[in-house]
C-alpha cells in the first residue's frame, strides 16, 4: 500500500469516528523511528497486520476508541495501538491528545499525527509540531480529497497558493497557513485572517 492511500484510508477512518462523535489519535511514521518514542498501555494482540487487509479499517476504528494513540507506518502496517507517546508539547487551551500530537510531530519531522476531537468532533492534522489541515467529517469531492492528500503526504502546496497564499509565506513564516476544509470549501487561516474559496473556482487553477 503506497502513502497516498494510507493517508486516504486513515482520513477515511477519522471521518467515520468523528460522525460517531468519539476521539481518536493515529500517528503515521517511519517503523524504525518511532520505535522507543511510546510506551504500550494494553497487550498487543495484533500483529503484522495491515490497512490493505480486507476489513482492518474497522478493527482500527474500534482500536482508536481505546486510550492512547493507534500508530502505522507510511506502508500501512500496524505498529503499535494503546500507545502512549513519550514526547509532549503543550498547546493553550488544548489537552494531552493535542500535547502528544504536537509533540512527536515536531520531534520527529517526518510523521503526521491526525487527531480527532471529541469535543468538537473536526479532526486536526499535525506536521513538524503544527496544526497544517483541519476539517469536518462531510465527503469531500475526490478532486479535492486527493489534493489534500498530495498536501499531507507529498507537500504539495497547489491547494494553498491557488487559495491565494503567497510562495514567500509558505517558505518559512512564523505563523504558518492553516488549511480549512467543509466538504467543497476551502478555507486559509493566516496570521492576518481568512482566505474562503469554493473547490469548484478552486479546480481550474491546479
Amino acid at each position: 500500500m503506497d502513502r497516498h492511500k494510507v493517508y486516504e484510508e486513515v482520513l477515511h477512518i477519522a471521518k467515520q469516528i468523528a460522525r460517531a462523535k468519539e476521539g481518536a489519535l493515529f500517528i503515521l511514521a517511519d517503523e524504525r523511528k518511532i520505535r522507543n518514542n511510546y510506551d504500550l498501555l494494553f497487550p498487543q494482540l495484533l500483529t503484522a497486520h495491515s490497512l490493505k487487509e480486507q476489513g482492518m479499517n474497522k478493527v482500527i476504528e474500534k482500536l482508536a476508541s481505546l486510550d492512547g494513540a493507534v500508530i502505522l507506518s507510511y506502508s500501512g502496517r500496524i505498529i503499535a495501538f494503546g500507545a502512549k507517546l513519550k514526547k509532549s508539547k503543550p498547546i493553550p487551551g488544548y489537552g494531552t491528545k493535542h500535547a502528544a500530537a504536537a509533540g512527536i510531530t515536531e520531534y520527529l519531522p517526518d510523521s503526521t499525527a491526525i487527531l480527532v476531537s471529541e469535543e468538537s468532533n473536526w479532526i486536526k492534522v499535525f506536521q513538524h509540531g503544527k496544526i497544517v489541515l483541519e476539517m469536518d467529517s462531510e465527503d469531500n469531492p475526490k478532486s479535492l480529497e486527493d489534493k489534500i492528500i498530495s498536501f499531507l503526504s507529498e507537500g504539495d502546496t497547489a491547494l494553498l497558493t491557488a487559495g491565494g497564499i503567497s510562495a514567500a509565506l509558505l517558505g518559512g513564516a512564523a505563523i504558518a497557513p492553516i488549511m480549512i476544509v467543509g466538504g467543497t470549501y476551502l478555507a486559509i487561516k493566516t496570521a492576518t485572517g481568512f482566505i474562503k474559496r469554493n473547490w469548484n473556482t478552486l479546480k481550474a487553477k491546479i
